[in-house]
């Protein structure tokens, strides 16, 4: 009985069509490489001229290779969730102290008046004693209502700042173009443009996708 010997053929049309997909692969990853340059270099040209010469084109080129798998768009989305909670949560602190505050004035005002009326029928050569009281009274409430809010604002900027920070680091460890630690006001301005540039690039990319 004769012995088959497989036939070169089906290894290479497997071969073939491999190097087929590798390659239109390849040029589907070229394509969106140059979008999403294109789009990076049109959305640098809307920003003021100091911040576009801080933005070479081997930063933007860089900056479209690491988004081409889509994890830098998820890490800048989850990022941006965790930086709306945390002011939220900071603002809504400092207007519960706000609130609070209002709140202590008009118990004051009220006490006042009600004891007023009755100081006024009863013993009214008192009336000028409780009202300086009650002029002191607000005074000491207003002062430390003024420390409080100063030292709320100065904790919000820190916690702010360290939410900046952690970014920072975050994209930096994902190996993002641009992104470092740094507390630098035009450097951190720089990497919020670079942030917002992301964060439109990931809503074009989801809406050409859905398309």
């Amino acid at each position: 009985m004769a012995q088959y010997v497989p036939t070169a053929k089906p290894l290479l049309k497997e071969e073939m069509e491999r190097k087929e997909k590798e390659e239109e692969e390849k040029r589907a990853r070229q394509e969106k490489h140059y979008f999403l340059l294109s789009q990076l270099q049109n959305m640098a040209r809307e920003i003021p001229a100091k911040y576009q010469q801080r933005i070479p084109y081997d930063l933007l080129c860089g900056l479209a290779n690491a988004l081409l798998d889509g994890t830098v768009f998820e890490i800048c989305h989850g990022l941006t969730e965790i930086q709306q909670m945390t002011e939220r949560n900071l603002f809504n602190q400092r207007m519960s102290l706000i609130n609070t505050y209002k709140m202590n004035k008009q118990n004051m005002v009220k006490k006042y008046k009600e004891a007023a009326q009755v100081m006024g029928m009863n013993r009214p050569h008192n009336t000028p004693i409780l009202e300086a009281k009650h002029t002191r009274d607000l005074h000491e409430s207003e002062e430390k209502y003024k420390v409080e809010l100063n030292r709320m604002d100065m904790k919000l900027v820190l916690e702010l700042d360290q939410k900046v920070s952690d970014q920072q680091v975050t994209l930096e460890k994902a190996g993002v173009p641009g992104f470092y630690v740094t507390n630098h006001p035009q450097e951190v301005r720089l990497q919020m443009y670079l942030l917002e540039f992301i964060l439109r690039l990931a809503n074009a990319v989801s809406g050409s996708a859905s398309l």
